[in-house]
């Protein structure tokens, strides 16, 4: 074998404000972005590198941006190398992020992560739900609404409802107004989701229950992570909103608590890893997703989201996870990069 991968490529999203408001809910202040989810990712790059360049000769960072033309020329001009994919949009369009995977394969070049397929069709949460039910995965019920107009077709649905962006991640414009519990609530929450982002809304049925989130690496599930809302008012409703991921000083984050590993019977915990496994299979994931879930007061799970690609900051739940599991980041790192790695041999 003559090939010999000795170079990584860390490349990631360089940050840009798409919105003016990302928190689902109106602004104490207008006119300052609240993009944190975009910004949080630079301060993990150096941890990222410094893992990499303990298992490689060199690292290479390549910030992605809209000009294609650079982003090939950069790509194209690194040897010996496979691309350690932490791209979850490009210049802040989520979409984006599916398109540049196919610039990997299009330059035959290996990557970490999921394909261009899983990305999108998990993005666009309507589809991952029809995917799902396809393969006997319990979701929640739900419905697409493009418009006020519309509304009409929320009706055959049970209160309370969640509103959610058809194609965001990172929980942005979730709220604790978006759970409604009556039609004036939820002409009021699409009201603001379609003038704030001028996107399509996924209405779905609100599962009242505990949440959980199982990571899979490798296509094997890592120790449950509950998310505990201790100390939340009971006026609130309990969901992991945008403030509660990125906000530190709200009280949603200060509120949602990660416990891992979950305090749950052993039936509980087979019946999640093995409906979380299903839902990778799916969705086609491969190397690494996190499987979020919520478990109805009858003991039912649903699988609410399927996160290719998760976040891998050195706080996240799916590192928290991976801890759990026995694995230092370093060493989680290594055997993302892995994946990739014995992907490139393999084409060679």
């Amino acid at each position: 074998m003559n090939k010999v991968i000795d170079t990584a490529i860390l490349c990631y999203n360089a940050p840009a404000s798409v919105y003016d408001n990302y928190s689902g809910k109106p602004k104490r202040v207008k006119g300052i972005p609240d993009d944190i989810s975009e910004t949080a990712l630079l301060s993990e790059i150096d941890n990222v590198a410094a893992a990499l360049g303990k298992a490689f000769s060199k690292v290479e960072i390549v910030p992605i941006t809209k000009n294609i033309f650079v982003n090939v020329s950069l790509l194209k001009k690194i040897p010996n190398a496979f691309a350690f994919n932490l791209v979850e949009s490009v210049e802040g369009v989520a979409e984006y992020e599916v398109y540049h995977a196919g610039l990997y394969d299009l330059l035959k070049i290996s990557y970490t992560g999921n394909k261009p397929q899983c990305l999108g069709n998990c993005l666009n949460k309507m589809r991952a739900k029809q995917i799902l039910s396809a393969h006997s995965v319990p979701v929640p019920r739900a419905i697409i609404i493009e418009s006020i107009s519309s509304i009409g077709t929320a009706e055959p649905l049970s209160y309370p409802l969640i509103t959610k962006l058809l194609k965001e991640d990172a929980s942005i414009g979730i709220s604790e107004r978006s759970v409604v519990r009556n039609k004036t609530e939820l002409l009021a929450q699409l009201e603001f989701l379609f003038t704030t982002y001028r996107q399509t809304v996924i209405v779905e049925e609100f599962i009242e229950g505990r949440e959980f989130n199982i990571g899979i690496l490798g296509g094997v599930p890592l120790p449950i992570s509950e998310i505990v809302f201790e100390g939340l008012p009971d006026t609130l409703p309990r969901i992991v909103t945008y403030e509660g991921k990125w906000m530190l000083e709200s009280l949603y984050y200060k509120c949602t608590v990660p416990v891992c590993p979950a305090l749950i019977s052993d039936d509980l915990s087979i019946q999640l890893q093995n409906i979380a496994i299903s839902a990778y299979q799916a969705l086609d994931c491969r190397d690494y997703a996190r499987i979020d879930t919520r478990v109805d007061s009858s003991g039912t799970p649903y699988v609410i989201e399927v996160n290719p690609n998760p976040d891998i900051s050195s706080d996240a739940g799916f590192i928290r996870a991976a801890s759990k599991a026995g694995f230092s980041y370093d060493a989680l790192i290594e055997k993302i990069a892995g994946f990739a790695v014995e992907r490139s041999y393999q084409a060679a």
